[in-house]
C-alpha cells in the first residue's frame, strides 16, 4: 500500500508543476525524435542537455533523463523499421523483421507492434522497479560479478551464433568476425596496442555505431541502388493496419519472456537494452518451431525486440538509484545530473530525497505509456515517407547515416569504418553470413574480454573457479550445450539432406 501511495504523491507533484510537466513532454518528444535519428540517439541529446540541468531543480533533471531513456529505446524502432537504419544499437534486431515486413507493405503493422510492445515491456519494468528496486539491486549486484557477466557473454555469443545466417559454420564465422574487429586498437586490461597497423586513429577502436549504419543504412542504399539499376526495385507498399488483438495474444509467451530477459539485462551494470534487445530476439528464434521465418518479416521479431529492450530501462534504473551504479551510458550521465545538484545516488536517497525518487518513477510510468498515444500518431504521419522518392531518399539518408557517424566520437576514422562496413555488408548479405552476429560480436567482444580479465584475476587465475559460482557455471554450461546442439543440428541437417 505504501508503493502506491507514493505513487499517487509521485504522480502529483509530476503533473501539478507546470514546470514539470513541460520536462516532461519535452523529454517524451525530444527522446522520440533524437531517438529516431540514426547515430544522433538519445544520448546525443543528452549529452546537450546535461550542462543546462543545472539550471533545473535536481528532481526536474533527473526525472528528464529518465523520460529520454524511455522514448528514446523506443524512438530508434521507427528508422529500423521503415528504412532498415537503428536509431540506436539496441533496435538493431528490430531490423531485422521490421523491414522485410514494411517490404511486403507491412510497415503499420510494424511500427504498431513496435508502439504497443515497447508501452507494454517499459509499463511493466517501470512497475516492477517500483515494487523491487532495492531487493533486486541488491540481489544483482551480490550475485553478479565479472564471471557471472563474462559467461552471460559467452550464452549470449551462443546462441547469437545460430540467427541470420544460412548454415552453422557462417554463423560461427561471423560471430568470430566480430570479435576480431572488436580487439582492434588498445588492450583494455594492459594498453598494448593490437592490429592498429601503425595507424594512431585505429587506438581507439572501431566503434559498434558506424558498422551498424554501414551494415544497415549505406548497404541498403547500395542493394536498392542495385535493384534500380537493374529495374527490379519496387517501392514499398505504405499500410497503417496495426496488429489487431489477436495477434498479439498469439505471441504472448514472446511478450513474457523478452520482459524478463530485458529486465534481467537491465539489472546488469553495463548490460543494459543492447543486449536485451538482442537475447530477446534471439530467443524467439531459438525457441520458434519455424526460425528459419526470422528475418524475413516475422512480427515475433519485432515483438520480442522491442519489448526487450523496453523492458530493460526501468530495470538500469534499479543499481543507479539503489546502490549508484549505472547501468548504461545514459544513466551515467544521471550521476552527472546528481553530482550538479550536490548528490549520490545510493541508498541515502530514499530517505534524503523519497520525493525526487518517486516524481521520476512517476514520470517513467507514465512515460512509457505516452509511448502509445504519441507513437500511434507518429506512425500515422512518418510512415507516409515512404512514398518519398528512392532518388531522394537515398542521400538524405547516407547524410544522416553520415553524420550519425563522426558524431559518436568526432573521428574521421568513423565514416571511413562507415563505408567500409556498408561494402562488405552489401557482399556479405549475398553469402548468407549474418550481419546481426558480426554486430553482437563487436558489441560483446570488448565486454567480454574484459569481464574475462577481471574475472581471471578476481579467481587467481584458475579456471575451476568458476565451478564455484554457481550462476557462472549454469551460463556456460547452457552456453556450451546450446553450441552442441547447433552442431548436431547442422550436422543431422546435412545428413537428413543428402540422404534425401
Amino acid at each position: 500500500m505504501n508503493v502506491i501511495d507514493n505513487f499517487i504523491g509521485g504522480t502529483f507533484a509530476l503533473f501539478s508543476d507546470p514546470v514539470g510537466i513541460l520536462v516532461f513532454l519535452g523529454g517524451v518528444l525530444g527522446g522520440m525524435l533524437f531517438g529516431a535519428i540514426p547515430g544522433v540517439s538519445m544520448l546525443t541529446l543528452a549529452a546537450i542537455l546535461l550542462p543546462f540541468t543545472a539550471h533545473l531543480s535536481a528532481e526536474h533533471g533527473i526525472m528528464l533523463f529518465s523520460v529520454i531513456y524511455c522514448t528514446g529505446v523506443y524512438g530508434g524502432a521507427i528508422t529500423a523499421i521503415l528504412f532498415n537504419i537503428p536509431g540506436a544499437p539496441e533496435n538493431a534486431p528490430t531490423a531485422f523483421d521490421g523491414y522485410p515486413m514494411t517490404q511486403k507493405g507491412q510497415a503499420g503493422k510494424a511500427v504498431g507492434a513496435a508502439v504497443m510492445c515497447s508501452a507494454l515491456g517499459g509499463t511493466v519494468s517501470a512497475i516492477v522497479m517500483m515494487v523491487a528496486t532495492a531487493p533486486i539491486a541488491n540481489w544483482a549486484i551480490s550475485a553478479f560479478g565479472p564471471p557471472e557477466i563474462f559467461a552471460l557473454v559467452f550464452f549470449g555469443l551462443a546462441v547469437a551464433a545460430s540467427v541470420g545466417a544460412k548454415t552453422f559454420w557462417k554463423g560461427w564465422l561471423s560471430i568470430l568476425a566480430g570479435l576480431l574487429i572488436a580487439i582492434v586498437g588498445l588492450d583494455p586490461v594492459g594498453g598494448i596496442a593490437r592490429y592498429d597497423f601503425g595507424m594512431p586513429y585505429l587506438l581507439a577502436g572501431i566503434h559498434f555505431i558506424p558498422v551498424i549504419l554501414g551494415f544497415f543504412a549505406v548497404a541498403e542504399i547500395f542493394v536498392q541502388a542495385e535493384k534500380k539499376v537493374t529495374g527490379s526495385f519496387k517501392a514499398p507498399k505504405v499500410g497503417v493496419a496495426f496488429p489487431s488483438l489477436g495477434e498479439l495474444l498469439a505471441h504472448k509467451i514472446a511478450v513474457v519472456r523478452s520482459i524478463i530477459i530485458g529486465f534481467f539485462c537491465g539489472i546488469l551494470p553495463g548490460i543494459g537494452a543492447t543486449l536485451a534487445a538482442f537475447m530477446g530476439y534471439n530467443e524467439a528464434v531459438r525457441w520458434s518451431k519455424k526460425p528459419e521465418e526470422f528475418g524475413t518479416g516475422k512480427l515475433e521479431g519485432v515483438i520480442s525486440s522491442e519489448t526487450a529492450n523496453n523492458a530493460a530501462t526501468g530495470a538500469a534504473m534499479i543499481p543507479l538509484l539503489a546502490l549508484g551504479l549505472p547501468g548504461g551510458a545514459l544513466t551515467a550521465m544521471m550521476v552527472g545530473v546528481f553530482q550538479m545538484h550536490d548528490m549520490e545516488p545510493g541508498p541515502l536517497v530514499f530517505l534524503t530525497s523519497a520525493d525526487l525518487v518517486w516524481v521520476v518513477f512517476a514520470a517513467m510510468f507514465f512515460a512509457n505509456l505516452s509511448i502509445l498515444l504519441i507513437g500511434y500518431l507518429e506512425t500515422r504521419t512518418i510512415i507516409n515517407l515512404l512514398k518519398v522518392p528512392f532518388q531522394f531518399l537515398a542521400p538524405l539518408i547516407l547524410m544522416l547515416a553520415t553524420i550519425g557517424a563522426y558524431a559518436v566520437r568526432g573521428l574521421s576514422v568513423d565514416v571511413v569504418a562507415m563505408f567500409v562496413a556498408g561494402v562488405v555488408g552489401f557482399f556479405l548479405r549475398r553469402s548468407g553470413y549474418s550481419l546481426p552476429g558480426i554486430v553482437l560480436g563487436l558489441i560483446l567482444g570488448r565486454i567480454g574480454e574484459q569481464t574475462f580479465a577481471q574475472a581471471m584475476q578476481m579467481l587467481h587465475f584458475e579456471w575451476t573457479g568458476f565451478a564455484g559460482r554457481p550462476i557462472a557455471l549454469a551460463l556456460i554450461v547452457a552456453g556450451f550445450l546450446t553450441l552442441l546442439s547447433s552442431i548436431y543440428g547442422a550436422f543431422f541437417k546435412k545428413r537428413k539432406t543428402s540422404d534425401a
